[in-house]
């Protein structure tokens, strides 16, 4: 059982703002007293303060009603009920690559030539957002393998170390079965209903002791399924390099992606190979993998409200009417 009070139309009680205003203008330009002086130094007295104590507690009765009636407009209630949520998650890992290859100059963003990490790392981080309501891990790669982050739900978490991938954290090179195998043993004792992980490399196996297929095979055992995207232009990429004197210059290289072993890993964990060869076709492949992994999210919602807006309606007007019926009083030249 949950309880609750809200405003239902709480734009009303912006107007709560104006009664400070008001009274500091009914307080300076109010009438004067109604009664004759004897003297013009009792005059003169009078004349610094313009209200009569009883005509200050009329304005104060108009304002308070007023401000009871505005509470009463943005119908105040309570709620009380249940909410029930059943939420089939999806747990993710993105292993991402990050080996020197990585700087290779085939992709823009923006118009502009930037380096394949750069271009991963946005497009990346635009997926994390699509999916708030799943678990998701980053394990990078070169050399070997390192954890990023583990599996969270916390989404500003996962935008600043997306944010922070960078190459050079450990030595280079491409260790695609040591990768896979760290993805899935951070999804091993998962409790979700589907556990993936998303690949990207842009090169070869030739770093690490394990081999990707049979990290796949240990994936598929498991129940994890995995989505493997070669990124890399055809053919040859602009690289840059360091010369001995510390100037860096482009170099064209070969792009070199096992795609076969990478279809390979997917196929054996029910998963599918996309290859990325632009900017435009990486995002399209996680927006397909998005599609294809989404979160069924069901709400069952039970709420009953209570109006307290009376509590708030009838005082309102009692007091306006109170100080109407007093203004028509022997009191109506009062200010």
């Amino acid at each position: 059982m949950t309880e609750s009070f809200e405003f239902l139309h709480p734009g009303f009680l912006w107007l709560l703002v104006l009664l400070p205003l008001m009274a500091i203008w009914k307080g300076r330009w109010g009438q004067t007293v109604a009664v004759k002086m004897p003297s013009t130094d009792d005059a003169l007295g009078a004349g610094a303060k313009p209200r009569s104590r009883f005509g200050g507690f009329m304005a104060f009765l108009g304002l308070l009603g007023l401000a009871f009636l505005i509470v009463a407009f943005a119908r105040p209630r309570h709620g009380k009920g249940s909410t029930d949520i059943e939420a089939s998650g999806i747990d993710i890992v993105l292993s991402l690559d990050v080996s020197g290859s990585m700087e290779a100059l085939d992709f823009e963003l923006e118009g502009k030539p930037v380096n394949r990490l750069e271009v991963v790392k946005n497009v990346v981080g635009k997926f994390v957002g699509q999916r708030p309501n799943d678990k998701v891990g980053i394990v990078a790669f070169a050399g070997r393998p390192y954890l990023v982050s583990p599996l969270t739900l916390d989404q500003e978490f996962l935008a600043k170390r997306v944010a922070g991938v960078s190459m050079g954290q450990v030595e280079d090179g491409t260790a695609i079965g040591s990768a896979i195998a760290s993805a899935v043993s951070h999804l091993r004792d998962s409790k979700a209903k589907s556990r993936i992980v998303i690949l990207l490399t842009d090169g070869v196996n030739n770093a690490g002791a394990v081999n990707p297929l049979t990290a796949a095979e240990a994936a598929q055992a498991l129940g994890i399924k995995i989505y493997t995207i070669g990124a890399g232009t055809q053919g040859d990429a602009p690289v840059p390099v360091r010369d001995a004197f510390g100037l860096t210059r482009l170099q064209t290289m070969k792009v070199e992606i096992d795609e076969e072993m990478l279809g390979k890993v997917a196929e054996a964990t029910g998963g599918q190979y996309f290859r990325a060869t632009d900017t435009g076709s990486l995002e399209k492949i996680y927006e397909s993998i998005n599609q294809l992994e989404k979160t069924t999210r069901k709400l069952k919602k039970y709420q009953q409200y209570d109006e307290l807006y009376l509590w708030f309606l009838a005082p309102g007007l009692c007091l306006m009417v109170l100080e109407l019926v007093l203004s028509q009083t022997r009191y109506r030249r009062l200010p």
